[in-house]
């Protein structure tokens, strides 16, 4: 006996994060986890902390010039990283 009103179970769990508010924070969560896939091994060893607020993305660098060449690129590095997860996750960065 076939359903009618099958769903995907991918389609399911999405409809039950978002339900539940989960689907932001877990985007989030991509976001920060897929910076080293985006930026490379190099400039991810000198990131120090990572983290989202009100969609800016914070990021913390130990090297002042690497800081300054990431600043000229800034929208390029929104949309690859939110191009990654699939969703826009962050609308700004800030270096410091």
């Amino acid at each position: 006996m076939r359903r009618s009103k099958a769903e995907s179970i991918g389609l399911l769990i999405q409809k039950f994060l978002r339900q539940e508010s989960l689907e932001g924070p877990l985007n989030e969560k991509r976001l920060i986890d897929s910076w080293s896939t985006v930026l490379g091994p190099a400039i991810a060893s000198y990131t120090k902390e990572l983290y989202i607020k009100n969609q800016t993305l914070y990021v913390h660098l130990s090297s002042a010039a690497l800081r300054q060449e990431l600043m000229m690129g800034r929208e390029l590095l929104v949309r690859n990283l939110n191009k990654e997860v699939g969703a826009t996750v962050i609308t700004n960065i800030v270096f410091r």
